[in-house]
């Protein structure tokens, strides 16, 4: 059975930072694609960050220069740096893992939330 299960999601200031992680059970972790995507009330899931097999990344132009997507395949783990967060970046953020050959065999977590208000 695949789980992924985040945390680290909050209440945190404008400015402020948190780190998000994911930890994935019952697939092979190291060779699925990781991301973290977003949805904000009102609005469609996007993605906010990804990162390969090979540890290449990419961001939405949104978070750029802000946020910072890493994995830990020893712990099956993919972390979220959030830093210099906006009120703008407010969602439920949620773990997606995808097979590089098969994007059949994907994966959700249940989501956290991110509340980012003074």
């Amino acid at each position: 059975q695949v789980q992924l299960v985040e945390s680290g999601g909050g209440l945190v200031q404008p400015g402020g930072s948190l780190r998000l992680s994911c930890a994935a059970s019952g697939i092979a972790f190291s060779i699925y694609a990781m991301a973290w995507y977003r949805q904000a009330p009102g609005k469609q899931r996007a993605l906010v960050a990804v990162i390969t097999s090979g540890d290449r990344t990419n961001y939405a132009d949104s978070v750029k220069g802000r946020f910072i997507i890493s994995r830990d395949n020893a712990k099956n783990t993919v972390y979220l740096q959030m830093n210099s967060l906006e009120p703008e970046d407010t969602a439920v953020y949620y773990c997606n893992a995808e097979h590089p050959t098969f994007p059949r065999y994907q994966y959700w977590g249940q989501g956290t939330q991110v509340t980012v208000s003074s």
